[in-house]
This record gives structure tokens, C-alpha cells and sequence, in this order.
């Protein structure tokens, strides 16, 4: 089968020529003459139940001052979670790496759900640009004056 004629006809999983980013375009400019080559937009998120937590925390809400142990162990599970898929995205996408991360956190219906989203630029080092400190061996050299 031929690939899509438009738009309606692409399904999950297409991978095109162009992709996006959330690089400035001074980053962008930065990142490519530092010999990396942006890769794609990658995107890792999760979401998670707050009801169970929630309620439980009602009950001592009252009773209790200081950090909530458990539901900032929740937040930290669900921010590791929504960077390892979007890291993993970047892996399939054969980079070395994520840059310009940025972590959205809402919460949904109630405050019952919480959903973190991490999105990034996928990069891979590519060793060239015009701008690069002389190297030796791998190893970069700094010269004296």
C-alpha cells in the first residue's frame, strides 16, 4: 500500500521528513553549530488516579503539619515515569540525548487525576560545525596565546 495521499489518511506511528521543536531559534542555531543534530520533538507523559491519595489525605489533613510523604513520593513517581517515555522516545529516534526539557504538571477533573507531561528536543552528536574547539585524540584542546 502507498503511503498517505493527505493529511486524513496518516495513522499513529508516521514517521515524516519535518518535525518540530521547542528550541528558540538562537537555541536551535546553538545546539546545530555545537555539532548536534535535532532529531524531533519527543514527548513522554503519564496519569495518575489522585482519588485513593486524596481521600486518604482528607482524613489526616487536619491532624497533620509539615510534608506529605506519600503524595510527594506519587509526584516524583509520575514525573520519572513521563521522562523515562520521553527518553525513550529520543532512543528510538537513535539520539543521545534530550534537551530543552520542559515538565507540565495539571490536574484534571476535580484535582481526581494528575497527569505530567515531559517534551523535549531529541539530539545527536554529529561532531561537526564550524564552531568547535580543536580537538586532540578526543580530547579538546584549548589554545594558549
Amino acid at each position: 500500500m502507498a503511503g498517505p495521499r493527505n493529511a486524513m489518511e496518516v495513522r499513529p506511528g508516521y514517521r515524516g521528513r519535518a518535525f518540530t521543536s521547542d528550541l528558540s531559534g538562537q537555541e536551535f542555531w546553538l545546539v546545530v553549530d555545537k555539532g548536534f543534530q535535532p532529531m524531533g520533538l519527543v514527548v513522554g507523559n503519564c496519569i495518575y488516579s489522585m482519588g485513593a491519595v486524596r481521600n486518604w489525605l482528607v482524613g489526616i489533613k487536619g491532624n497533620f503539619q509539615g510534608e506529605l510523604k506519600e503524595y510527594s513520593e506519587l509526584m516524583y513517581q509520575a514525573r520519572e515515569l513521563a521522562i523515562s517515555r520521553m527518553q525513550f522516545e529520543a532512543d528510538q529516534l537513535g539520539a543521545d540525548g534530550v534537551i530543552g526539557v520542559d515538565i507540565k504538571v495539571e490536574f484534571m477533573h476535580n484535582n481526581e487525576w494528575m497527569e505530567v507531561t515531559a517534551i523535549g528536543t531529541a539530539v545527536r552528536y554529529v561532531g561537526a560545525g564550524p564552531n568547535l574547539p580543536p580537538t586532540n585524540q578526543g580530547k579538546v584542546v584549548i589554545p594558549t596565546n
